[in-house]
């Protein structure tokens, strides 16, 4: 049976998407469907219209070594596994390369070794808090190398969490002021916590870019952000829920912004922010 015009056509939009926050699952990450997770974020994508996933693989996702802190080997297993898809969907999918900065040395040598082979991001887990002198070294590798830092962010954190160093807004506007050529995004504002503290802690930290990825789709939420930080500084992603993802786009044609400012977080602001090239189809349009 073919399918109609109107159910074919993406449930987004025909605009360029951009997501800025995905993640894949490969098989050393103790799952037996990883593949089938895998396809249906492309089935979901596709029927959203989401025009390139800029994704990570976080290690063995807590198989082989703790989640938040990978060990080598699982990380450079993981990003092997990304550069493998990303050669398969070069279409489609773009990479940060996951690094676990408690390891420096080998962290550095992964940044370079997969920005070599095409990566365009990096990725920080809740390895160690933000603003640690630690990552100072990463940062400034990404400087060097035009590579946005995707940070794991907890919007306000008030107390320490198990098994993770977990970190704030505040705590990444303190990495970012040290770094001021390099580049910040930061994770999920409707990923759990208070949001509304996140959007005054990095207001005067230009550098540093929100993503709207997460299962929170709070009214206001939005409105807010946009208003305390204007939508020049917003990126659209997905994390793990794909349908709250959706229910952003649609609460962001209710916030009343122009074709402009809906361009700038659909696609846009992450066009400029990563590496020049990294999303011909998107320049294209």
């Amino acid at each position: 049976m073919t399918s109609s015009p109107a159910a074919a056509a993406p449930l987004a939009g025909p605009e360029p998407l951009i997501d800025a926050h995905a993640h894949f699952y490969h098989a050393g990450a103790g799952r037996a469907d990883w593949q089938a997770v895998n396809d249906a974020r492309f089935r979901a994508g596709e029927r959203i219209g989401i025009t390139y996933h800029v994704a990570s693989v976080l290690g063995s996702y807590g198989f082989s070594s703790p989640t938040y802190f990978p060990s080598p080997a699982d990380v450079t297993a993981g990003n092997n596994a990304m550069l493998e898809l990303c050669a398969r969907e070069r279409e489609r999918v773009r990479m940060f390369v996951t690094v676990n900065p408690n390891y420096t040395v080998h962290a550095l040598a992964e940044i370079e070794r997969c920005a070599d082979a095409g990566a365009i991001g990096i990725k920080l887990l809740a390895s160690r808090r933000a603003d640690d002198p630690l990552l100072d070294s990463i940062a400034e590798l990404a400087a060097e190398r035009h590579l946005p830092i995707l940070h794991h962010i907890w919007q306000h954190r008030r107390r320490e969490w198990p098994s993770q160093e977990i970190s704030d807004g505040a705590d990444l506007a303190r990495l970012a002021r040290r770094h001021p050529r390099a580049s910040f995004i930061l994770a999920h504002i409707g990923g759990g916590g208070d949001y509304m503290h996140t959007f005054p802690a990095v207001v005067d930290t230009p550098n540093v870019h929100p993503d709207l990825s997460g299962s929170g789709v709070d009214r206001g939420m939005l409105d807010a952000a946009v208003a305390v930080l204007g939508a020049g500084r917003l990126l659209w992603g997905c994390d793990l829920t794909m349908d709250t993802a959706l229910a952003k786009l649609r609460a962001l044609d209710a916030v009343g912004l122009d074709a402009g400012a809906l361009a700038d977080i659909r696609w846009r602001n992450a066009a400029r922010l990563f590496p020049a090239g990294s999303f011909p189809r998107c320049e294209a349009s």
